[in-house]
C-alpha cells in the first residue's frame, strides 16, 4: 500500500511507486532513502544505508523488494500505523 503523507506547508512524502503519477499534483524532489548495489567480493547484491549494510540477496530484486517493505514500516511506524 502507498501512503502519501501531507506537511502542514503542503509538502507531501511518500515512497516513491509508479501506481500514482505523483507529477499530476506538483514538482517532484526523489532523493534516494539507500543504496542498492552489487558486491563484487560476495557476488550478491547490497541495500544499505549511509554505508551500513542492512540486507544482501543474490539478485536485486530480492533487495529492492526488500528495501520497499523496510522502508513502508519505518514510514508506517513514523506515522503511528502498525
Amino acid at each position: 500500500m502507498t501512503s502519501i503523507v501531507f506537511t502542514p506547508d503542503g509538502t507531501a512524502r511518500c515512497l516513491y511507486t509508479e501506481a500514482i503519477d505523483l507529477s499530476q499534483i506538483g514538482a517532484l524532489k526523489v532523493e534516494r532513502a539507500s543504496r542498492v548495489e552489487f558486491d563484487n567480493h560476495l557476488q550478491a547484491w547490497r541495500v544499505s544505508v549511509e554505508g551500513v549494510v542492512l540486507f544482501a540477496a543474490f539478485t536485486r530484486q530480492e533487495c529492492l523488494d526488500w528495501e520497499q517493505r523496510y522502508f513502508e514500516t519505518k514510514e508506517d511506524q513514523r506515522h503511528g500505523n502498525h
